[in-house]
């Protein structure tokens, strides 16, 4: 297999581990400057240039892109996805998990536990934030913020207001979350790779310092995982479309809450606390997967005139709740399912005899016009009944 690493540090200890561990299984590996590329949209097909000459074919790239060059960086993982070479990280999985709100937005809508977060810009909405995620102590985080570089812990809520007013007063955006007090300045580092957890640590914040991170002084060690812990770390990687990713968790005392995905995460720190060959089993991974290129699905699909993916949701109370997705008669209108979605449950190439629920969601590709006529009427708040206006008639 030859296999590029995309990255600007090629000293790093990550970077030198996924090197070593992909020459020790006999495959070509190169560790390419993220930023030396040139993206060719002339040509009839999809191209790059490295250091000015047309790039020689791969089988499959590792992206390690920089929060400072991410759109760059991702740019450069979109095209050698159009050349159908193999990344267990997508551009819009790495996009995604880099941007703080955005990756909330996403867990929260799959049901992933996380922290209480409010996300505001109005001076007058910031008091009302605090209390809705719980009231001060809050933590405050800057949405491009690494290695626990803006994230502040604020501990009344005249202090929290006065630190949010003046961050966005130099056009910062930040997050208020909930401050997790039984974490006792603790949290989980999981490395899912595929899907699976290959090896977790728990890293411990020094001193008085509430965030853990090692670049902040604190301590690892190896932990074995709660299944529960395993279940959270590898769903919230796969719903952030990586295959390749460091979840961080806290310890709730109902559970995990997941706190970020590290679309790069740094390999030091896991592989020391635990004695384990983690950047082999990222190798690994990508040669078993490396003839199944992630591809864009709605992209490809949508390719046709006339056909496309949508979603249907059967609200509750909708007819066809209680009935066998045969029933539908979907197939008989050129529409196919390509997965049923279930709470946390993800059902794939779903069988004519399974009975709809409440709230499932089918995921289908087909003729649009037939999916826009079989999409169900959303269910609204029932409108209030209004006095009528003093002038009820306009002059």
């Amino acid at each position: 297999m030859k296999i590029a690493v995309l990255s600007r540090a090629p000293q790093a200890y990550s970077t030198q581990r996924l090197r070593a561990a992909a020459l020790q299984r006999g495959h070509n590996v190169k560790v390419l400057n993220t930023l030396r590329f040139a993206i060719d949209l002339t040509a009839d097909e999809p191209d790059l240039h490295y250091r000015g000459r047309q790039l020689s074919d791969y089988d499959a790239i590792l992206p390690r892109i920089g929060n400072s060059i991410t759109y760059f960086g991702t740019a450069v993982v979109r095209q050698f996805e159009q050349m159908d070479v193999y990344t267990p990280n997508t551009a819009n999985g790495i996009s995604s998990a880099r941007d703080k709100l955005r990756a909330n937005q996403i867990l929260s809508r799959h049901n992933i536990a996380m922290p209480p977060t409010a996300f505001v810009r109005n001076r007058a909405d910031v008091r009302p934030a605090i209390e809705r995620v719980g009231g001060a102590p809050v933590v405050i985080k800057l949405l491009e913020g690494t290695q626990g570089i803006g994230v502040i812990l604020a501990p009344q809520v005249k202090v929290a207001e006065a630190i949010i007013e003046t961050l966005h007063s130099t056009k910062q955006n930040v997050l208020i979350q909930k401050f997790i007090a039984e974490s006792r300045g603790r949290d989980i580092r999981a490395l899912v790779v595929g899907d699976r957890v290959v090896a977790a640590m728990r890293r411990s914040a020094a001193g008085d310092e509430f965030r853990s991170n090692v670049h902040r002084g604190g301590s690892v060690e190896a932990v074995t995982l709660d299944p529960l812990y395993e279940q959270t770390a590898v769903r919230a990687a796969q719903i952030m479309g990586l295959r390749v990713a460091g979840v961080d968790m806290l310890e709730g005392d109902e559970g995990p809450l997941v706190m970020e995905v590290n679309s790069s995460p740094g390999l030091q720190g896991i592989e020391q606390a635990t004695g384990l060959d983690v950047a082999g089993a990222i190798i690994d991974y990508i040669a078993n997967q490396v003839n199944f290129p992630e591809i864009d699905v709605r992209q490809r699909l949508s390719v046709s005139t006339g056909y496309g993916v949508a979603e249907l949701v059967i609200h509750g109370g909708a007819e066809q709740v209680g009935k066998q997705l045969g029933e539908l008669g979907l197939w008989d209108r050129d529409i196919t399912v390509l997965t049923l979605h279930r709470g946390v449950t993800v059902i794939p190439n779903p069988r004519k005899h399974v009975v709809l629920q409440d709230e499932d969601r089918l995921l289908c590709f087909g003729k649009l016009d037939e999916m826009r006529s079989m999409i169900p009427e959303r269910r609204r708040r029932r409108a209030k009944v209004r006095r009528l206006p003093k002038q009820p008639l306009a002059d």
